[in-house]
């Protein structure tokens, strides 16, 4: 072939290609904007734009930083948490030219994977102060308490191939290994058996260290309890606070190996990441021991801060600074050390300890009154919502079998392919109704997560106010008897403008709550045409369930949004909060207040029934274990606080359970309707009503039910969405959402 020829045939391809990478860069470009709100200048300027280039995309500062050196010297480089892109400003002009001409189009290998760059100038590049979060209260993390001998001392000392568990209880959780020593921690019932000592006791070698937190009075007291946990890439550990009545007040954790980041959260919603170094000591006492959960979330890679002598790691706000890189995790070994407590627990946090559970009495304590802030409508709904929730996962999850047929519907309908966000999953009743889209839950209560992950479903512990997943990422999502667990009409709408956030443009979400209107279009709902089956003394545990249970076949009322809109008027014969505090809903009645605590009665009486009745108990078992299949795992993340709310309709099923109340985000179904679905253990919020008949305890449950048209009126309020139909489906009200195109 002819020199020139060839030459121009070259040319001819390399046009081509750059016509392609142009026209890449300024669809790049356009989805800033579109999403971002980013803008890009037309002319060359120190300061760009790097697409793709971010934390979130899976790449590391450090690998960034080697590709844009290349091209001159770098002013700042800022790469936000858990963004698709980064910000990069040069010391010249000429700098970010060349890096604009070089970098665009070209692929950046990030460990196993790789992705393509696409450069765009910005006019400035703004970066917020960074402001340090400053840790619980009672929380120290010592640095380098070990030298790496005494750790390579301590780990030698762990032997993970002995198998006898009468010595040292070895478990293989699902995300981790563990060996107890001194006495094992039973996972069936969080605590310990203390007349039960194992044999092997803490180790000789753990000794040297314990006298040093003694003499550095971390403790006052020497440990008789270590609870060892391994930790491979991937693995995690989900939010807790460690029993209040097994062990004192002072916890230790001695982090090994690999470095993590260890998450804290408050009641109130507050999140404060800490980053364990390899060979430090993190101490837990007073509040951060009773108040605040800590939970390491199940990935293989972490945001940490960049490595900088002068600032320590653990106190800025990993969820705003902008010098974060990618860590790998490696395989991490943590020695937790507690002290076993023979007297009951008399911390300053009685709400959350089991030791100070509300006492026995022949009438409920004081019922709150409803929220007047943020604050106390966190403090709310973790006391009504989220704990009661947790108490009554397993049986809670028993009663949630079949799938609403509307529901259903609106899942079926999905293009192959889509993605689905299930935003209060439960148990994951809904995540395998139809196979051929890419479905992950997330709900508020880690023990309905670990029955999701049981049945091969993949789900996670999150906020509904705040899900840790991307941007305009979901083809649809859903809310299953969620919203009405939110206690302020604020927390309501953020509920509604995070799914959303989650959809693509022109993605659509189906959102159902409990309604006000248990009786619609002169039909009764199935939680109301069940009053008469209940006994009169001892209510059944469908009467627990208060949300209307759907009928495979009932007719569904279908009314368009705007007419709801218009008719929306606050019902003249609703109670005011007597007091300003909630009421106690009588169930299976006719409601006269939209916020309320409904019961939930968690009797012995099911259990003797279940004695009674020989083989139907093993039948429901078989019948459940047939249910369960297995698959991957689910990983624990918690984001902010957020309810998870669940607990519409499965048939009657779910009225045979008895629940605690509690708000989590929970889309499975309470059979029959319960519509609040979260988590919650025993505490003032279970208001216990005890007797020699009934000696179980009765959990209340916080509601909001909806007024016909408040539901639309409220997603409304959100711009960018509209309503494409709503309809009440035996005693919920429903909304299907569409996201409009332009955002």
């Amino acid at each position: 072939m002819d020199a020139s020829v060839k030459n121009n045939v070259i040319a001819v391809r390399r046009s081509k290609e750059d016509k392609k990478v142009l026209r890449k860069q300024l669809k790049a470009s356009h989805t800033l904007l579109k999403h971002e709100g980013i803008s890009t200048a037309p002319q060359p300027t120190k300061s760009l734009v790097v697409a793709n280039g971010g934390l979130g995309n899976g790449v590391s500062r450090e690998e960034l930083s080697a590709a844009l050196n290349e091209m001159g010297e770098l002013e700042t480089l800022i790469m936000h948490p858990h963004k698709p892109y980064a910000f990069v400003t040069y010391r010249s002009e000429e700098s970010a030219w060349k890096a604009h001409i070089h970098l665009n189009g070209k692929k950046l290998q990030c460990g196993e994977n790789s992705v393509t760059l696409y450069l765009s100038y910005v006019d400035s590049v703004t970066c917020e102060k960074e402001e340090s979060v400053p840790l619980p209260e009672g929380l120290v993390l010592v640095e380098n308490f070990v030298s790496l001998e005494e750790e390579a001392l301590l780990l030698a000392a762990i032997d993970w191939l002995s198998t006898n568990e009468d010595v040292t209880a070895q478990k293989a959780l699902k995300h981790r290994r563990v060996k107890h020593y001194g006495f094992e921690f039973r996972y069936d019932n969080n605590n310990v058996d203390k007349d039960k000592p194992l044999a092997a006791g803490i180790p000789q070698e753990c000794l040297p260290v314990l006298e040093q937190c003694v003499k550095n009075k971390h403790i006052d007291i020497m440990p008789d309890q270590l609870t060892v946990n391994q930790y491979e890439s991937g693995q995690g550990i989900p939010p807790h606070v460690d029993t209040h009545s097994a062990f004192e007040d002072t916890i230790l954790s001695l982090s090994l190996g690999a470095k993590t980041v260890m998450e804290f959260r408050h009641p109130d919603g507050r999140v404060v990441a800490v980053v364990l170094p390899g060979r430090s000591l993190l101490v837990m006492k007073g509040e951060s021991r009773y108040l605040w959960t800590h939970g390491i979330t199940p990935r293989k890679f972490d945001m940490v801060p960049v490595c900088d002598p002068q600032s320590p790691a653990h106190t800025p706000d990993l969820g705003t600074r902008s010098n974060l890189t990618l860590y790998k995790r490696g395989t991490r070994t943590s020695f937790t050390f507690r002290k076993i407590r023979h007297e009951p627990c008399r911390c300053a946090f009685p709400s959350a300890c089991d030791s100070q559970v509300a006492p026995s009495a022949p009438s409920p304590p004081s019922p709150p009154s409803l929220p007047c802030c943020h604050a106390d409508a966190a403090l709310l709904e973790e006391e009504y919502v989220h704990r009661v929730y947790d108490a009554i996962a397993s049986h809670f999850s028993g009663t949630r079998h079949s799938p609403w047929p509307r529901v259903c519907h609106f899942l079926s309908s999905l293009p192959p392919g889509s993605v689905l966000a299930d935003v209060g999953c439960g148990n994951g009743k809904y995540l395998g109704v139809n196979p051929e889209v890419i479905a992950v839950g997330c709900d508020r209560s880690i023990a309905l997560v670990q029955i999701c992950a049981q049945r091969g479903f993949q789900a996670f512990v999150s906020d509904a106010l705040s899900v840790p997943l991307r941007t305009a990422s979901c083809d649809a999502c859903i809310s299953i008897a969620v919203i009405h667990h939110f206690s302020t009409q604020e927390r309501r709408l953020a509920a509604v403008k995070e799914l959303v956030r989650l959809l693509k443009p022109g993605g659509r979400a189906l959102i159902y709550v409990w309604a006000f209107e248990q009786e619609y279009n002169q039909q009764r709902s199935k939680y109301l045409k069940d009053q008469n089956k209940v006994h009169p003394e001892y209510p059944s545990a469908t009467e627990n369930t208060p949300e209307g249970s759907q009928e495979p076949h009932e007719k569904l009322s279908i009314h368009s949004s705007r007419h709801s809109e218009d008719n929306y008027r606050p019902v003249e014969n609703i109670q005011d909060v007597t007091d300003g505090k909630l009421s106690v809903h009588t169930n299976r009645t006719a409601f006269n207040t939209q916020d309320l605590l409904v019961p939930w009665h968690l009797k012995e009486g099911k259990k003797r029934v279940e004695e009674k009745s020989g083989e139907g108990g093993k039948k429901d078992k078989r019948k459940e274990m047939s249910k369960k299949t297995s698959g991957n795992t689910c990983s624990a993340y918690s984001s902010s606080s957020i309810a998870k709310l669940d607990g519409n309709p499965d048939p009657s099923p779910g009225f045979d359970s008895n629940m605690s109340s509690g708000s989590h985000l929970d889309t499975s179904d309470v059979s029959k309707p319960s519509p609040s679905c979260d988590t919650s253990q025993t505490s003032s919020s279970t208001l216990k009503l005890e007797s020699e008949s009934s000696p179980a305890p009765v959990y209340h449950r916080y509601y909001h039910v909806f007024q016909q048209g408040e539901l639309e009126q409220l997603c409304g309020q959100e711009a960018g969405v509209n309503v494409q139909s709503s309809y009440h489906d035996q005693g919920n009200w429903c909304v299907i959402l569409e996201k409009d195109m332009g955002r």
